[in-house]
């Protein structure tokens, strides 16, 4: 998490705002500090037990919003990963037809 999340939030659009809070699965990461200095701003780490979706990362920005990232797992082989994107999409279709919006 501490290598990865400076690159991640640096890449992300400016329209999206500072990211103050990152929110992951406990099980999935391996242990990362409670907060990170990333670009001269403290972004919260936090973990859970309950996410019902282990391939996430979970962004907030006060007054911008959350976003759900989906995270493909450097160890996934190619049916996993494509199995990952699949999911993603069968989700952006449904929320679509339901005419509610995905970020």
């Amino acid at each position: 998490m501490t290598s990865e999340l400076p690159r991640l939030l640096a890449g992300l659009p400016q329209s999206w705002g500072q990211v103050s809070s990152v929110l992951v699965d406990g099980a999935v990461w391996s242990p990362f500090p409670a907060r990170l200095l990333v670009a001269d701003q403290v972004v919260r780490l936090r973990r859970t037990n309950t996410q019902h979706t282990p391939s996430t990362v979970c962004l907030l920005a006060p007054g911008r919003g959350r976003w759900d990232l989906l995270v493909v797992p450097p160890t996934a082989t190619e049916a996993e990963a494509m199995r990952l994107m699949d999911s993603v999409d069968t989700a952006v279709k449904d929320s679509v037809r339901l005419g509610t919006a995905v970020r």
